[in-house]
């Protein structure tokens, strides 16, 4: 015997409203981004040291939750906000998962949050200690008497962060605030050790980086409906019911047939009857049965207040004014904000830091690197015809060098640049190409070609291979 019906559920899964009415593999996606939510973690995250912590700036309770929410006070842990959501097909930018933000929702708070980063310095000697330099006046504006920023300040890069006395050299170090992004100083501690074996002094500072919803950003319904934002679209241009009301997110109607996730239709409906007669509605599953839906019964409600049984309503567009001829879907959803920002994953490079052994582009979004254009983007640019990319792609733009080449013998070790210095003339000297191999150095080429292809003759060359290139004069 089960205790309950829902007792085979994880706690994740529990916190679904109606699983029993979804596709089995969109629960387990909504036990995967329940996870990943931008919510609120803890109640002393003003005093916390965390390296990272993801905070919602807005959170709402949701109009549709199962018992389980309650259980475990949830509300104490708000992880998302309710939207106002239109599925209909607008403009275009909706397309596949892709999601349509209302601008205005947006910028009176929907969804904004932030990210706290601390920093921890500890000074080298334990002589050294934390001070701002008295004969300087520029740090003024910046640091405190005691070297440390200003709280509140908005941190520039390049301006100074902290300053502190060097007791080994016997002078006033500045450092220098290095960070790319916009951000503010939320808070400095001063912190004590309880080890005898490092006496230095330490210093954490905590910074405070708004996130405020951009294009890119990636949200999700509690039914596995992932999506990003395309477009934070004006409130003018956006439909609006016969009450004026003005969706906050527009979701495209082919997100459902494939996915199977009733549930969300559900709350559309049970979000919209809760806000009409000021509920809030249970979504355990199990409780609704074949012959008492929970369609009809959501459907009765909205009657009762006045709207359509189906959840529909007439909209106008916003563009013309006129009304529209199909019917939609129109309710309310609790949305959460997950923390895959598009701040965190952009990555650009035009010209940056090289390995020095191949002098090609180094990998990782933290060293400036680039991203790799392996085996199977070079089969599809040779599939394509696409030459001049190619070439563009694996030569000018990773590791082009000049070498030299013996068009006699057609090897590319055999080349060296002889200096010689004139007797008669002791100050200039003569450059030349001489091929070790041929011993002249009457037909020595120069030709472009990847760093690499010449690093691998030479490797080559070590295991006694002889590599010879044929040459053609063009």
């Amino acid at each position: 015997m089960e205790l309950s019906k829902t007792s085979f559920l994880s706690s994740l899964a529990q916190l679904i409203p109606m699983p029993d009415c979804n596709q089995s593999p969109r629960n387990m996606y909504q036990c995967q981004m329940g996870k990943q939510t931008m919510g609120t973690p803890c109640h002393n995250w003003d005093l916390q040291s965390e390296t990272k912590l993801y905070r919602l700036q807005t959170p709402g309770t949701p109009l549709f939750r199962p018992v389980h929410h309650d259980n475990v006070s949830l509300d104490d842990f708000a992880m998302g906000t309710n939207a106002i959501v239109a599925v209909i097909s607008y403009t275009g930018y909706d397309m596949e998962d892709a999601m349509i933000i209302n601008k205005a929702s947006e910028e009176r708070g929907m969804a904004h949050g932030s990210i706290y980063k601390s920093e921890f310095i500890e000074l080298e000697h334990a002589s050294s200690y934390f001070a701002r330099d008295p004969n300087s006046k520029t740090l003024n504006k910046y640091l405190d008497e005691d070297g440390l920023p200003f709280i509140g300040r908005q941190m520039i890069e390049g301006e100074p962060l902290y300053s502190y006395y060097n007791s080994d050299k016997s002078e006033y170090v500045v450092s220098k605030f290095k960070g790319k992004e916009v951000c503010f100083l939320h808070s400095v501690k001063l912190c004590g050790t309880l080890s005898s074996k490092s006496p230095n002094k330490v210093a954490c500072i905590t910074y405070r980086v708004p996130r405020n919803p951009s294009v890119g950003d990636k949200f999700a319904s509690r039914a596995g409906q992932k999506g990003i934002c395309s477009q934070k679209w004006p409130a003018e241009d956006l439909p609006f019911t016969e009450t004026g009301l003005v969706p906050d997110i527009v979701f495209n109607p082919h997100g459902f047939p494939s996915r199977m996730t009733i549930a969300m239709m559900i709350e559309i409906m049970a979000g919209k009857s809760a806000a009409l007669h000021g509920l809030v509605h249970d979504a355990t599953p199990f409780r609704f049965t074949e012959e008492d839906t929970a369609i009809d019964y959501f459907g009765r409600l909205l009657e009762q207040g006045g709207y359509n049984y189906y959840g529909t309503e007439t909209m106008y567009s916003g563009i013309d004014g006129r009304e529209m001829t199909a019917q939609i879907f129109f309710g309310i959803v609790h949305y959460q904000r997950l923390r895959h920002m598009v701040s965190d994953k952009w990555q650009v490079r035009s010209t940056g830091p090289i390995n020095t052994l191949t002098r090609q582009p180094l990998k990782g979004r933290k060293r400036g690197g680039g991203v790799r254009f392996g085996e199977m983007e070079r089969d599809a640019l040779i599939s394509h015809g696409a030459s001049f990319l190619l070439q563009d792609r694996m030569l000018h733009c990773s590791d082009e060098t000049t070498a030299f080449i013996c068009t006699s013998c057609g090897t590319l070790l055999g080349p060296v640049t002889l200096v010689t210095r004139k007797a008669d003339k002791p100050h200039h000297s003569e450059v030349t190409e001489t091929c070790r191999l041929c011993g002249h150095g009457n037909k020595i080429a120069e030709i472009q070609i990847p760093y690499i292809f010449k690093f691998f003759v030479t490797q080559l060359a070590s295991c006694n291979i002889n590599v010879r290139i044929e040459c053609k004069d063009v």
